[in-house]
């Protein structure tokens, strides 16, 4: 396939243009920046200033958009929220809009979204059918969904990828904790009750091959393991796969003096036991499926080192 994507050197882009290029597939990165003059897989793109090369869209067989500002980067300020949500909602609608106007518009657009739209629902199990909550980040996520309607109206197949916890040494959440755990000072969060609906970063790049070769599958789909653990579950597995006691709990009081009482209750403390109903049924056959073997299999690639 011939396939262009954004976010492309985020962990999960560089994830997938890395795969989908062993693959044998096409892979054309929108950037920021202008493109060298010898680079010949790069499109320029710039949601900010609303520029993009609509010629050089033309013809391709997928786009996945992947961009977005960071969520957990830094403290939920006014302007941080505005960033956040901004880059999603305004980067998207740019991007489908340019897409509507193609002569020969791609056949699927994957959009990146977030299991976030389900906000704190305890022990509940969610699927993609569940409604959204109500709240900062579920608010960015129904806003950066809807934020595709112009690719949909063109008749283009859009998926929404709500996805969970990535896993990855070399970024993102726990990235953050492995020093704290492998120096023996990891705990449970909080209560310790919360659902984390978890997946492994190796998991994503086939999990979008299939999206986009599935040609009945549209609309949100939940991109996380089907073994979603409680923070308690997650630090004891954790712990185990490093080998280091968990000894030290964090207290919730502490998180939200950390990081401020929004972001701590909506990113460490809100519960979601969230399920890939949707992937499943579509016959989508998870590597990872569990947690303990996932971590093992992240850690003996050596990245933690």
């Amino acid at each position: 396939m011939r396939v262009a994507i954004t976010g492309s050197t985020g962990l999960v882009g560089s994830e997938v243009v890395d795969y989908l290029s062993a693959g044998g597939h096409e892979v054309v990165r929108l950037v920021r920046r202008v493109p060298l003059p010898r680079e010949t897989a790069v499109l320029r793109w710039d949601p900010v200033k609303r520029e993009v090369d609509e010629a050089g869209l033309e013809g391709f067989d997928a786009v996945l958009h992947l961009a977005g500002e960071n969520v957990g980067s830094g403290r939920w300020t006014a302007a941080r929220k505005a960033a956040i949500r901004d880059s999603r909602v305004n980067g998207t609608r740019f991007l489908c809009e340019a897409l509507a106007r193609l002569a020969r518009p791609p056949k699927t657009l994957v959009c990146a979204s977030a299991i976030g739209i389900y906000g704190d629902r305890g022990e509940e199990p969610i699927t993609e059918e569940s409604p959204a909550a109500a709240g900062f980040l579920p608010g960015v996520c129904q806003e950066w969904e809807a934020a595709s309607a112009p690719a949909a109206r063109k008749g283009i197949r859009v998926v929404a990828l709500r996805i969970g916890m990535v896993l990855s040494p070399k970024g993102g959440a726990l990235s953050r904790m492995l020093p704290l755990f492998r120096a023996g000072f990891g705990g449970v969060i909080g209560n310790g009750r919360q659902y984390v609906s978890w997946i492994a970063l190796d998991e994503i790049p086939l999990l979008l091959l299939h999206t986009l070769h599935c040609s009945d599958l549209s609309g949100p789909v939940n991109a996380v393991a089907p073994r979603p653990v409680t923070n308690r579950e997650f630090t004891e597995a954790l712990g185990k796969a490093l080998s280091r006691p968990t000894p030290l709990p964090v207290p919730a009081f502490a998180l939200r003096l950390a990081v401020g009482r929004e972001m701590a209750d909506t990113l460490l403390l809100a519960s979601a036991r969230v399920v890939p109903r949707r992937l499943e049924e579509t016959g989508f056959q998870f590597r990872f499926p569990e947690l303990g073997a996932a971590l093992r299999h992240l850690f003996a690639k050596g990245e933690t080192r």
